[in-house]
């Protein structure tokens, strides 16, 4: 096998590779690379344009804040909702800001939150209105905004880290930095560049090739596997890119569902919806997706190095017969995923009782399907292509009985 190798790179040692397929692989790849970061710059945000929409677009009215304040009591909620003396209110101490030590009553609390065992000594936040000129007591306004949940959130996100890195040690860590990196992309360059009107689809699969190209190596290393797992996973990103679109534009779905988006709407003018909403299927679909990919590709290396003459049709078998088992589970994932965030609006469909083809028609529904559709479609084609890539890097296998 003079036209082949062992390639090097860990537990990988044991699999031995083709030098043509490899140098093919790592050459499509390096291009990938080169179109990403060149495809970064050209769409890089116009950060003026940004600034400015951010400036025009004011959360509250001038002069309002949002002081913190400690519960001190906390009133049963009133009957049928209206609003009456001796409910519906908590006492609390404004711990900050103007009014800081001031103790008042806060009114405008939901329901559901007075019954959602808010007790004496939690934090909540305040919308302070400012005194109107025209006010008999020239006082200001407080009520209700929001409860301060930044301790046991910090806490989970505590407990997260130590789990990660206890079970998964240096892999976690990667892991951990890798995620931080993605939060990056999306924050800097991913949503600026919504912002500033360029194209959702290319900028959706722009950011998630940086995302993988990063992502990939650092948390599964520098091998041969983590590569053919990178083509696999880049070339899912383009099959979600392509489905994603051909579904936003079958159906016709406006992407504008909820009020964000009506907010969106009316100050950046630029955005195109539909392709907005294509961008969030290709997004949504990245982390399944990678699973998939490094799995696929991590089967070929094992079947191999535990079987070193089985032939390429064989390893390509068996690792298929592992990616449908995947491609079963992962299937589960995404649809269950979507139905537990959408559970209230099952939950009101349930009550409405109508015939899921006329609810197929609201935006809500038809987005949740067509983004599971198409995501599903993309990660399934995504098994065979991996698998593909992998065995062709390895040399033909000497059988005897093939």
């Amino acid at each position: 096998m003079g036209g082949s190798h062992a390639h090097r790179a860990g537990h990988d040692d044991a699999v031995e590779v083709q030098r043509g397929p490899k140098t093919v692989l790592l050459t499509s790849l390096a291009l990938a690379f080169l179109v990403t970061v060149v495809g970064v710059v050209w769409l890089w945000p116009d950060g003026e344009k940004v600034d400015d929409l951010s400036q025009d677009v004011q959360f509250a009215a001038p002069g309002v804040t949002f002081p913190a304040a400690e519960v001190l009591e906390v009133e049963e909620p009133c009957p049928d909702n209206q609003q009456a003396e001796g409910c519906g209110t908590i006492r609390v101490r404004v711990s900050e800001g103007e009014d800081a030590g001031t103790e008042t009553t806060a009114r405008g609390v939901p329901p559901d939150v007075l019954e959602s065992d808010l007790q004496v000594g939690d934090s909540v936040k305040l919308i302070r209105t400012p005194p109107r000129a025209d006010a008999p007591d020239g006082g200001a306004t407080l009520n209700y905004f929001g409860t301060v949940r930044t301790q046991p959130v910090a806490l989970l996100l505590l407990v997260f880290v130590v789990v990660v890195l206890a079970v998964a040690r240096l892999r976690g860590l990667m892991a951990l930095l890798g995620l931080v990196f993605s939060a990056g992309v999306i924050g800097v360059f991913l949503l600026p560049a919504l912002l500033s009107g360029e194209s959702p689809v290319l900028v959706g699969m722009i950011g998630s090739a940086a995302i993988m190209f990063v992502v990939l190596y650092t948390t599964h290393g520098w091998s041969l596997r983590t590569s053919a797992a990178l083509g696999g996973t880049l070339a899912g990103i383009g099959l979600t890119a392509l489905l994603g679109s051909f579904a936003v534009s079958s159906t016709r779905l406006t992407g504008v569902s909820d009020d964000g988006s009506r907010v969106l709407s009316t100050f950046a003018g630029d955005l195109t919806f539909p392709g907005l909403f294509a961008c969030a299927i290709i997004i949504a679909g990245l982390g399944v997706l990678n699973d998939v990919t490094i799995t696929q590709a991590s089967a070929v290396w094992e079947i191999r190095a535990a079987a070193p003459a089985m032939s390429r049709a064989r390893v390509f078998a068996s690792g298929m017969r592992i990616g449908r088992d995947h491609i079963a589970s992962t299937i589960y994932t995404i649809v269950f995923a979507y139905a537990g965030t959408a559970l209230t609006v099952l939950l009101v469909l349930r009550l409405y009782q109508s015939p899921f083809l006329d609810l197929l028609a609201t935006e809500e529904i038809g987005q949740e399907v067509v983004r599971t559709l198409a995501t599903s479609i993309a990660l399934v084609l995504a098994v065979p292509l991996t698998t593909a890539i992998a065995v062709a890097t390895l040399p033909p296998g000497r059988d005897p009985d093939h």
